[in-house]
């Protein structure tokens, strides 16, 4: 009789299996139709081939379509799916890397002497379809380093090799579909039969391992489904998403554009944009101040031994603008990459009690990265950007309800701005790589367990990720959902005892010795620039009507009724509505139009009856007519429709 295992499920329960048993097995005790619907599982907390053999007792959750990994797993195995496409149809080509992502998954390859264009997609997605449907399965195989090499090498694929340099013997491993064979952790689907439909999206140029000064390779944007009607739903949020865009939003209505006189990656705000983006700071500011934070303003540059103290220089210099070297020998200054070195000297500035903690330190700051040009995008990945940015010092006995006040401070953002569906994730350290922070290990656990602790308080769903820490101290990122269900990082909370100890901070306390405060980091916005892009395709350029730029617009009806049209925005200035004339020589229709185009929440049409009765004429975005008002009578709309807005 074969040994048995005990193997824990989701729901408590333990079932007893033979040793060796898969994750499938399991799915198929449980119901053919689950084992039909499994793609991979997670086994003892790392996710695994659903047909890999267990052998210990362990506690097993499996995925299907409708769980992240799950999708990952079946996106991991399309990019090796694509690559053996592209071995069949360029022979000789090369591969990089070929990770999953959020939505979908891409492939880094090198085609020699070939060219590729979105001509090409559509042969591809054929011959991806054409092996799916030989439904052969992934295999994994372990493999020696030496044996590894000497595939990589007599197959001619350099990438592969260069890869398998930082690979530690004993822990690689091959996975094979069809005639392809890939350097892979996995873990993979059962096989290809499940992937029933495929797209190729996009190419763009992507340095090998990301440094320009290495060969530039091909990056192939893909994506797959296990059904037909899933792709065309995809498809049709694609379409809707490029109408969102916040880069042909923004030069439509005029908010902001880039120079390349200017540099890559550095915006220009137009005076629209400006005004939102003043708005977005004013609303954030008045916030602030309801909650005892006092503003500060720091430099755009500083010398190159502060960076150097935070571990800002060590871990952030390949990210960083080289330094600034002046006439004086051996001086340097860096462009900010963070504000809150600054800030740690600013506490400096004088000693500090324990009566004085919480010190709450705010600044819309702009800081600078150097971002590869092929990954600038419009506002949401750029050079230089302005942060929300606080920096609470406070004792260690106030560090949990700080914590909760700031949860309570992003949330009050996120409500405000219509962002309803968002998910909490605590970021810790990588489990084994300890070599990305800074710190002691003592530290380290009292930043994570203070995390854990005040989102358990606050009955938060969250989720956690290894690896995701900052390399100062865990942190709590806000992933939102927008309008179209992606979702992106916002909101973000750290807790920080190392730069404390770095810049040796202290406090006098109630026993009249000195003691380090403990520093929280947080950023509801995140930076500006990157939420401004995320708002506006979330609301698809119909800003919230204390936000629009141009609340109302005046149309007279002909050049007689202009003057009545400058004093009714003149008397609606006196209430804070703000907003223009448009005394275009242009039919009513036409202007109406064109206002509707230009998203302007509210038009008031005025003509002989509208002088006669100091009235407006109101039209609505999107909802149409809504009658003549007295302005008073208007004012009192304005504000209610403002409030619902």
């Amino acid at each position: 009789m074969s040994e048995q295992i005990n193997i824990t499920l989701p729901d408590g329960s333990v079932r007893e299996y033979p040793s060796g048993s898969s994750s499938m097995d399991i799915a198929r005790s449980i119901s053919e139709g689950l084992a039909r619907n499994v793609l991979s599982a997670v086994v003892n907390g790392e996710v695994w081939d659903a047909t890999r053999p267990i052998t210990t007792d362990a506690t097993v959750r499996l995925l299907t379509w409708n769980d992240k990994e799950g999708k990952s797993t079946f996106w991991h195995s399309s990019a090796h799916l694509l690559a053996e496409a592209l071995e069949e149809i360029y022979p000789g080509v090369k591969f990089g890397i070929g990770p999953p992502i959020e939505n979908g998954f891409y492939y880094d390859v090198d085609l020699g002497d070939s060219k590729l264009s979105s001509e090409d997609f559509e042969q591809i997605e054929k011959k991806m379809i054409e092996l799916a449907r030989r439904n052969v399965e992934f295999e994994r195989k372990e493999i020696s380093k030496a044996d590894a090499l000497k595939y990589f090498e007599e197959k001619g694929d350099e990438y592969k090799v260069e890869l398998l340099q930082d690979l530690e013997d004993g822990k690689i491993t091959f996975y094979s579909q069809g005639n392809f064979t890939d350097l892979c952790r996995g873990p993979h689907i059962p096989n290809t039969g499940g992937i029933k439909a495929v797209k190729i999206l996009s190419t763009a140029g992507a340095y090998w391992r990301g440094d320009e000064n290495r060969k530039q390779l091909t990056r192939l944007y893909a994506i797959t489904f296990p059904k037909d009607k899933e792709l065309k739903e995809y498809l049709t949020l694609l379409e809707e998403a490029k109408k969102r865009d916040h880069r042909k939003l923004g030069r439509e209505l005029e908010l902001f554009t880039f120079s390349e006189k200017v540099g890559g990656g550095l915006p220009l705000w137009l005076p629209k944009g400006t005004m939102i983006r003043e708005r977005l700071a004013n609303f954030m500011q008045k916030s602030q101040m309801d909650r005892g934070y006092e503003q500060v303003v720091t430099p755009h540059i500083g010398k190159k031994d502060l960076y150097v103290t935070s571990g800002h220089y060590e871990k952030y210099a390949k990210d960083s603008f080289r330094p600034i070297t002046t006439p004086n020998e051996g001086e340097e200054f860096m462009l900010k990459p963070m504000n809150c070195p600054h800030h740690c000297e600013i506490y400096k500035f004088k000693p500090r009690s324990y009566k004085d903690l919480p010190l709450r330190l705010a600044e819309f700051g702009t800081v600078y990265r150097y971002e590869q040009s092929g990954e600038l995008n419009g506002l949401a990945r750029v050079r230089g950007f302005t942060q929300d940015d606080a920096h609470i010092f406070c004792r260690p006995d106030q560090v949990k309800e700080e914590f909760l006040n700031v949860i309570d401070l992003v949330l009050t953002v996120f409500k405000s701005l219509g962002f309803e569906d968002y998910t909490a994730q605590i970021s810790l350290r990588d489990k084994e790589d300890r070599s990305k922070y800074i710190g002691s290990e003592e530290n380290w656990e009292k930043a994570e367990s203070a995390i854990i602790e005040a989102t358990a308080e606050k009955g938060m769903p969250t989720i956690t990720e290894y690896g995701e820490a900052a390399f100062y101290g865990p942190k709590l990122d806000f992933m939102v959902k927008d309008a179209l269900g992606r979702s992106w990082q916002l909101g973000t909370i750290q807790v920080d005892y190392n730069l404390p100890e770095r810049f040796e901070l202290e406090y006098t306390g109630s026993d009249n010795q000195k003691h380090r405060p403990v520093m929280i980091h947080r950023a509801p916005f995140g930076s500006l620039e990157r939420f401004f892009a995320i708002l506006t395709e979330h609301c698809a350029g119909e800003f919230p009507l204390w936000l629009s730029p141009e609340q109302v617009a005046v149309l007279p009806i002909s050049e007689k009724y202009e003057n009545y049209a400058r004093n009714v925005l003149k008397y609606l200035n006196n209430y804070d509505i703000r907003g223009l004339v448009d005394d275009r020589a242009e039919s009513i229709g036409r202007k109406i139009r064109d206002n509707e185009v230009k998203k302007i929440p509210i038009m008031l049409i005025v003509g002989e009856n509208e002088e006669k009765d100091s009235t407006v004429s109101v039209r609505v975005h999107k909802e149409g007519d809504k009658g003549a008002m007295k302005l008073e009578d208007f004012v009192a709309f304005f504000n209610e429709l403002k409030e619902r807005n």
